[in-house]
């Protein structure tokens, strides 16, 4: 063969190689990635091209999938009282992505996940029918909680303590996701730019300073840890309570309030800082942060199954900060999320149920795929001794403490308030909360509230006057 044709006919077999080698590794590898990739309007395009399977509230379906009228999506995600139950559902957009159990079941609700394939499905590689996602939800608690929050900025959640079903996730103001289904560029900016925040999940994703409602966390640990043994055994706290190696002192909001050396009983009736000041000091940050922890503070993974943000019980802070974090103030943060649960824990005689606000997940045909119900975890958090101290406790303060306004007749009710300081020097309006748990006819309820802003004047503000109520309102729900 001519020495000039061989030579060319190598480099075109090289050539010819090389190729069916770059086609192999885009097929293969890049193509994976492509096929995968958020851009690829691909994948939107077959995500919209059937129904989309349904959250499930009561029985009934809260989302829905309606026939597009043009463009290359045939459907779109559709909400039924979207603003209510934002914070469950949170959206499914053409445009935006998905969020919280909408994103979290993406594959189940649009038919990809592979429990749902047969082997026919598996074969063909056709797209499944799609499954739904059967919340832990009650339509009537949720209902009471918005109501009750109305034009208010905050949050509620409701916890069953027994069984650590979720009941009802509320944060205000709120916004309907089927305004952005479509990837609406106007509503979406509206939203987004918003300064009130109707996107956030002020009830799992916004911790903020807890005030007095931490208190109940630190009575657990004088109790647990033995510094007191009983609810009504006097205290060693002045009055007011000087703060170690600081010049500053805790005083109370109620100068007439017999808070100097009060029992735990009475230092939660009267939301006495000295002495839970005092307290947090004398236990030391290390034993006040162990109780936080078993409560559920400073876990970064919490899952309901929506990621829930870290409640924070601070580190390496000196005697005078201790104090102040007593009284869950310095840096000390919680969600309405971590409030309910230390309520559960405490009705549920020290035990805290993992909170879950999933039921279970299905098939098209309604077969469980997974029973989140079944596999909820118990953690004992305080010992039945000292739930029941707490839990007695907590309903003086209802009875004839700061409380009074979440009374409800014909039910066993305790509670926290809580007022926490917001801005410098408490320049800004505070937070009002309420933590509380009520039992009736063989029912229970966990709730607290967050009260972030209202039109309440300055003065008026206080756990008492606005997050009490509200929880009254869910409480009641829960019980009927």
């Amino acid at each position: 063969m001519n020495k000039t044709i061989r030579r060319a006919s190598v480099f075109t077999l090289l050539l010819v190689f090389a190729l069916l080698v770059r086609a192999t590794w885009v097929q293969f590898y890049d193509g994976k990635a492509l096929a995968e990739d958020k851009d690829n309007r691909r994948n939107t395009i077959a995500l919209y091209s059937e129904p989309l399977g349904n959250i499930v509230v009561g029985g009934e379906s809260i989302t829905g999938s309606a026939r597009t009228k043009s463009g290359d999506l045939a459907y779109k995600r559709t909400y039924t009282d979207g603003s209510l139950y934002a914070a469950v559902t949170g959206y499914s957009s053409q445009a935006f992505g998905a969020t919280q159990l909408e994103g979290i079941y993406r594959d189940l609700l649009d038919g990809t996940d592979n429990r749902l394939k047969s082997v026919l499905d598996t074969v063909t590689n056709k797209r499944s029918e799609p499954g739904n996602v059967i919340t832990t939800i009650d339509p009537d608690v949720q209902k009471a909680a918005y109501d009750a929050l109305g034009d208010k900025k905050g949050a509620a959640v409701a916890i069953d303590p027994a069984t650590g079903k979720i009941l009802a996730v509320v944060s205000t103001p709120s916004y309907d996701p089927s305004r952005i289904t479509t990837g609406d560029s106007v509503a979406w900016k509206e939203l987004t730019k918003d300064s009130d925040k109707p996107m956030t999940n002020r009830a799992l994703r916004q911790p903020l300073p807890p005030g007095s409602t931490f208190k109940l966390v630190v009575a657990a640990a004088a109790l647990e840890d033995g510094l007191y043994s009983s609810v009504d055994e006097k205290t060693d706290s002045p009055d007011p309570y000087p703060l170690p190696d600081s010049s500053s002192k805790l005083t109370n909001e109620n100068p007439s309030a017999p808070c100097e050396d009060a029992s735990i009983r009475v230092a939660l009736q009267y939301s006495c800082n000295n002495v839970f000041g005092s307290l947090a000091v004398d236990l030391g940050q290390d034993k006040v942060r162990a109780m936080a922890e078993k409560f559920g503070f400073n876990d970064a993974s919490q899952d309901v199954p929506v990621r829930a943000y870290e409640s924070v019980y601070p580190k390496d802070m000196d005697k005078a900060q201790t104090g102040l974090s007593g009284i869950g103030q310095f840096d000390v943060t919680a969600t309405p999320l971590q409030m309910a649960m230390v309520s559960a824990a405490i009705a549920n005689d020290g035990k805290l149920v993992s909170p879950h606000m999933v039921s279970q997940i299905t098939d098209s045909g309604g077969n469980a795929l997974e029973n989140y119900d079944d596999s909820a975890d118990t953690t004992e958090i305080v010992s039945s001794s000292t739930a029941e101290q707490l839990q007695s406790a907590m309903q003086t303060v209802v009875e004839d403490g700061t409380g009074t306004n979440a009374q409800i007749a014909g039910a066993t009710v305790g509670g926290k308030t809580g007022t926490a300081q917001h801005g410098e020097n408490n320049s800004k309006t505070p937070y009002a909360w309420f933590t509380s748990y009520g039992k009736a006819d063989g029912k229970e309820v966990a709730v607290a509230v967050l009260v972030e802003q209202s039109d309440a004047a300055r003065s008026e503000v206080s756990g008492n006057g606005l997050a009490a109520p509200v929880a009254k309102a869910v409480m009641e729900a829960a019980l009927r």
